[in-house]
């Protein structure tokens, strides 16, 4: 079963058989389940609906776009675009929501609805939960052919999106003009074919873009990891590049290359920026349990304070308001700017590690230099059903009892040597063990030895069912 529906919308696998798949019946049914949401609400009744460049993308549009209208909802149609756009255009048409038809770094077969609030902001929790409530009770009314919703088209967001980019404070564009940066991009066949070359113009840059051409099929993994961005970095060390850049289908990840073809790694994409604005506008920081430590050390350097949140943007975003961050995001290189929008947006990051490199007069290797050095691991365990996640987490608490322990996403373990953090994906049937340490081989080794110690909970659970 590859079908994974959640507060924050519904993700799954192109064909299949309804409720186990993403078929036409369940984008239908969670389309008019999110429409007679709005309703119930009192919300307005538009939506602001964009995909990002993967195949199945206009088929899972065009049931999303009908469905809307048959509840009597209009819809402003952007096309082809990126997530952040589409947030922007929500609260800037003055909509009840908006949908985003994105499966963000799954791969090809995959695709998803993402929902949003009239904020541009993910559902809340409870929010999700009454849309989660409708799609099960089944109830759904449509419209007559009186009170059908228009479709409207408006492509012109994205140049909208760019120029609040520019007009934010303290990026001095002279200045990055006059750099006259050369960037190597790849976009992996989606919306950052389109989208960050007219940045990039508009910033006074030369570029050479790989994977342009948007068909879907996506040149590599599209996930923005070092083992996957093979050709860009060598792209970057064979040329006369000042950075890499990476961004995932529907753009709001951002990951960098440093001029030597060297990772500088989706950890440090939210540090960097975050050292810019903390810089100009001093004021607390968010990222997730699973981000870095470099971004608390970081912010303490700036005597500003740093928290911690739950992974996911909702919770990311939430936390942010709570603390009244400037800044925040994920580690993933997600990059949260209020003073643009609400969500994870990797245009603002480039504008932002531009202006970065063009005040300082550096490059990314050396700026690399100037922060904490850690070391992660990403290891994940497929999550099957005699699996017990309760006694995972039981036994890895016990396991590692010598270390301070959160809750509130899984577990975070926070250890001498470095901290662990073991979670449910929200998105995939896995398990998700995060570490972190001041070598790479210390948080291998802290990975590994965590997933061995499941592995031993997952066979002795198959043995308990093969007894029974």
């Amino acid at each position: 079963m590859s079908l994974l529906a959640s507060v924050s919308g519904i993700r799954g696998t192109i064909g299949g058989s309804s409720g186990e798949n993403l078929t036409p019946e369940d984008i239908v049914r969670f389309t008019a389940a999110y429409a007679t949401l709005l309703r119930e609400r009192g919300a307005a009744q538009k939506v602001v609906v964009g995909r990002d460049g993967r195949i199945s993308g206009p088929m899972v549009q065009a049931f999303v776009v009908q469905t809307l209208m048959s509840m009597g909802i209009d819809v402003i149609d952007l096309g082809l675009t990126t997530t952040p756009t589409v947030e922007i255009a929500v609260p800037a048409e003055k909509a009840g929501g908006g949908i985003i038809i994105t499966a963000s770094h799954n791969p090809r077969q995959w695709n998803a609805l993402k929902l949003l609030n009239e904020r541009g902001e993910f559902l809340s929790a409870e929010r999700g939960q009454e849309l989660l409530a409708l799609v099960q009770e089944g109830q759904l009314n449509y419209q007559s052919v009186d009170q059908l919703g228009r479709h409207f088209l408006a492509g012109n967001y994205l140049d909208t999106h760019i120029d609040q980019i520019l007009h934010l404070p303290h990026l001095n564009l002279k200045a990055i003009r006059d750099r006259q940066f050369h960037v190597a991009v790849d976009a992996i066949n989606s919306s950052g074919a389109i989208a960050i070359p007219r940045l990039l113009d508009a910033l006074g840059a030369t570029y050479t873009v790989i994977n342009q051409e948007v068909t879907g099929e996506f040149a590599h993994n599209p996930e923005p990891l070092p083992d996957h961005l093979v050709e860009l970095r060598e792209l970057v060390r064979n040329g006369s590049y000042d950075l890499g850049i990476a961004v995932d289908p529907d753009v709001d990840r951002l990951a960098l290359v440093a001029e030597d073809g060297s990772w500088f790694g989706e950890e440090y994409t939210l540090v960097a920026a975050a050292d810019f604005w903390l810089n100009h506008h001093p004021g607390p920081v968010v990222s997730n349990l699973s981000s870095s430590r470099a971004l608390r050390d970081l912010a303490a350097r700036y005597g500003q304070n740093y928290a911690a949140s739950a992974v996911g943007e909702v919770h990311v975003v939430e936390k942010m308001k709570a603390v009244h961050a400037v800044i925040g995001g994920e580690g993933n290189g997600g990059v949260i700017l209020p003073d643009l929008h609400y969500g994870r947006d990797a245009l603002v990051g480039i504008a932002i590690i531009l202006a970065l490199l063009s005040e300082r007069k550096t490059s990314l290797s050396d700026l690399k230099q100037t922060y904490p050095h850690y070391a992660m691991s990403k290891q994940k365990v497929d999550l099957t059903e005699d699996l017990s996640w309760n006694l995972v987490l039981s036994e890895v608490s016990t396991h590692y009892s010598r270390g301070d322990q959160q809750t509130i996403d899984g577990l975070k373990i926070d250890l001498e040597e470095g901290w662990i953090h073991l979670r449910k994906s929200n998105t995939e049937p896995i398990l998700r063990i995060y570490t972190e340490a001041a070598s790479q081989a210390l948080a291998d080794q802290l990975a590994n030895e965590t997933v061995q110690l499941i592995q031993s909970i997952s066979h002795r659970s198959d043995s308990m069912s093969a007894r029974t």
